[in-house]
Protein backbone atom coordinates (compact mmCIF):
# COMPACT_ATOMS: atom_id res chain seq x y z
CA UNK A 1 0.00 0.00 0.00
CA UNK A 2 3.01 2.34 0.84
CA UNK A 3 4.72 1.80 -2.11
CA UNK A 4 1.45 2.43 -4.21
CA UNK A 5 1.23 5.36 -2.73
CA UNK A 6 4.43 6.44 -3.34
CA UNK A 7 4.34 5.86 -6.75
CA UNK A 8 1.30 8.39 -6.90
CA UNK A 9 3.35 11.12 -5.10
CA UNK A 10 6.77 10.61 -6.33
CA UNK A 11 6.14 12.44 -10.18
CA UNK A 12 3.87 15.33 -8.02
CA UNK A 13 6.92 15.70 -5.97
CA UNK A 14 9.29 15.37 -8.51
CA UNK A 15 7.21 18.85 -10.40
CA UNK A 16 7.31 20.85 -7.31
CA UNK A 17 10.97 20.15 -6.86
CA UNK A 18 11.80 21.30 -10.49
CA UNK A 19 10.30 24.41 -9.89
CA UNK A 20 7.22 23.78 -12.02
CA UNK A 21 3.99 26.25 -11.35
CA UNK A 22 1.64 27.23 -13.72
CA UNK A 23 1.71 30.68 -15.64
CA UNK A 24 -0.47 33.35 -13.45
CA UNK A 25 -1.97 36.15 -13.91
CA UNK A 26 0.67 39.01 -14.69
CA UNK A 27 1.51 41.57 -12.45
CA UNK A 28 2.00 45.45 -12.49
CA UNK A 29 3.79 48.04 -11.85
CA UNK A 30 1.08 50.19 -11.83
CA UNK A 31 -2.79 50.21 -11.87
CA UNK A 32 -3.89 52.57 -14.33
CA UNK A 33 -3.15 52.85 -18.18
CA UNK A 34 -4.24 54.98 -21.20
CA UNK A 35 -4.04 53.07 -24.56
CA UNK A 36 -3.13 55.38 -27.63
CA UNK A 37 -4.52 53.18 -30.67
CA UNK A 38 -6.90 53.47 -33.38
CA UNK A 39 -10.50 52.90 -32.14
CA UNK A 40 -10.98 50.18 -35.36
CA UNK A 41 -7.95 48.02 -34.17
CA UNK A 42 -8.76 44.20 -33.69
CA UNK A 43 -4.95 44.42 -31.71
CA UNK A 44 -5.82 47.24 -29.73
CA UNK A 45 -9.24 45.90 -28.21
CA UNK A 46 -7.81 42.28 -27.90
CA UNK A 47 -5.16 44.66 -25.52
CA UNK A 48 -7.67 46.76 -23.68
CA UNK A 49 -9.16 43.52 -22.45
CA UNK A 50 -6.56 41.75 -21.56
CA UNK A 51 -5.45 44.58 -19.34
CA UNK A 52 -9.07 44.84 -17.82
CA UNK A 53 -8.88 41.45 -17.36
CA UNK A 54 -5.63 41.40 -15.42
CA UNK A 55 -6.89 43.99 -12.64
CA UNK A 56 -5.90 47.65 -14.56
CA UNK A 57 -7.74 50.30 -14.90
CA UNK A 58 -7.89 51.12 -18.53
CA UNK A 59 -8.79 54.41 -19.40
CA UNK A 60 -9.94 54.74 -23.37
CA UNK A 61 -10.56 59.38 -23.06
CA UNK A 62 -7.87 61.00 -24.38
CA UNK A 63 -8.57 64.32 -21.88
CA UNK A 64 -8.42 62.14 -19.05
CA UNK A 65 -4.55 60.59 -20.20
CA UNK A 66 -3.17 62.69 -17.13
CA UNK A 67 -4.74 61.01 -14.72
CA UNK A 68 -3.27 57.70 -16.19
CA UNK A 69 -0.04 56.28 -14.60
CA UNK A 70 1.03 55.14 -18.24
CA UNK A 71 0.97 55.57 -21.45
CA UNK A 72 0.95 52.95 -24.00
CA UNK A 73 1.73 54.08 -27.47
CA UNK A 74 0.94 51.70 -30.56
CA UNK A 75 2.91 53.43 -33.12
CA UNK A 76 2.41 50.92 -35.72
CA UNK A 77 -0.07 47.77 -36.22
CA UNK A 78 0.78 46.51 -39.62
CA UNK A 79 -0.63 43.40 -41.20
CA UNK A 80 1.14 41.91 -44.30
CA UNK A 81 0.02 39.31 -46.92
CA UNK A 82 2.96 38.27 -49.78
CA UNK A 83 2.91 35.70 -52.09
CA UNK A 84 6.08 33.12 -50.95
CA UNK A 85 6.35 30.94 -53.64
CA UNK A 86 4.78 30.67 -57.36
CA UNK A 87 3.82 27.59 -59.47
CA UNK A 88 5.58 27.53 -62.97
CA UNK A 89 2.53 29.11 -64.63
CA UNK A 90 3.06 32.26 -61.86
CA UNK A 91 0.17 31.46 -60.37
CA UNK A 92 0.85 31.96 -55.97
CA UNK A 93 1.25 28.68 -54.44
CA UNK A 94 1.82 29.82 -50.97
CA UNK A 95 1.42 33.18 -49.17
CA UNK A 96 3.61 34.74 -46.47
CA UNK A 97 1.66 36.43 -43.59
CA UNK A 98 2.84 38.54 -41.32
CA UNK A 99 1.76 40.91 -38.04
CA UNK A 100 4.03 44.14 -37.47
CA UNK A 101 3.11 46.03 -34.25
CA UNK A 102 5.66 48.87 -32.78
CA UNK A 103 4.97 50.38 -29.34
CA UNK A 104 6.42 52.58 -26.52
CA UNK A 105 5.76 53.23 -22.81
CA UNK A 106 6.05 56.30 -21.25
CA UNK A 107 4.71 57.91 -18.58
CA UNK A 108 1.75 61.08 -19.00
CA UNK A 109 4.89 63.86 -18.26
CA UNK A 110 7.13 62.04 -20.79
CA UNK A 111 9.95 59.56 -19.13
CA UNK A 112 10.34 56.67 -21.21
CA UNK A 113 9.92 53.48 -19.50
CA UNK A 114 9.69 51.16 -22.33
CA UNK A 115 11.41 52.57 -25.89
CA UNK A 116 10.28 51.33 -28.86
CA UNK A 117 9.93 48.39 -29.56
CA UNK A 118 8.81 45.87 -32.56
CA UNK A 119 7.18 42.76 -32.47
CA UNK A 120 6.91 40.56 -35.54
CA UNK A 121 4.57 36.96 -36.64
CA UNK A 122 4.66 35.53 -39.60
CA UNK A 123 3.12 32.06 -41.01
CA UNK A 124 3.34 30.77 -44.14
CA UNK A 125 0.12 29.29 -46.09
CA UNK A 126 -0.27 27.31 -48.97
CA UNK A 127 -2.92 28.20 -51.49
CA UNK A 128 -5.33 26.97 -54.11
CA UNK A 129 -7.40 28.62 -56.31
CA UNK A 130 -10.06 25.92 -56.05
CA UNK A 131 -10.16 26.05 -52.21
CA UNK A 132 -10.41 29.92 -51.95
CA UNK A 133 -12.85 30.80 -49.54
CA UNK A 134 -11.69 28.10 -47.39
CA UNK A 135 -8.05 29.68 -47.20
CA UNK A 136 -9.27 32.76 -46.86
CA UNK A 137 -11.08 31.98 -43.43
CA UNK A 138 -8.04 30.16 -42.77
CA UNK A 139 -6.06 33.72 -43.10
CA UNK A 140 -7.73 35.07 -41.03
CA UNK A 141 -7.72 32.80 -38.13
CA UNK A 142 -4.01 32.60 -38.80
CA UNK A 143 -4.01 36.13 -38.54
CA UNK A 144 -5.92 36.00 -35.12
CA UNK A 145 -3.40 33.79 -33.73
CA UNK A 146 -0.58 35.87 -34.27
CA UNK A 147 -2.10 38.90 -32.87
CA UNK A 148 -2.78 37.45 -29.98
CA UNK A 149 0.46 35.90 -29.47
CA UNK A 150 2.03 39.69 -29.62
CA UNK A 151 -1.01 40.96 -27.49
CA UNK A 152 0.71 38.17 -24.83
CA UNK A 153 4.14 39.21 -25.46
CA UNK A 154 3.17 42.60 -25.23
CA UNK A 155 1.87 41.34 -21.82
CA UNK A 156 4.89 40.02 -20.35
CA UNK A 157 7.04 43.26 -21.31
CA UNK A 158 5.04 45.06 -19.42
CA UNK A 159 4.52 42.77 -16.29
CA UNK A 160 8.41 42.67 -16.55
CA UNK A 161 8.54 46.69 -15.73
CA UNK A 162 9.28 46.42 -11.80
CA UNK A 163 9.15 50.55 -11.33
CA UNK A 164 7.77 53.62 -12.97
Amino acid sequence: MRRRNFLFAAPALGLTACGFALRQAPTFAFSTIFVRVAEASALGNELKRNLTGSGLVVITDAKLMDTAQVVLDIVTDQREKSAASLTSAGQVREFQLRVRVKFRLRTPQGKELIPDVELLQQRDISYSETQALGKEAEVELLYRSMQTDIVQQMLRRLAALKEI
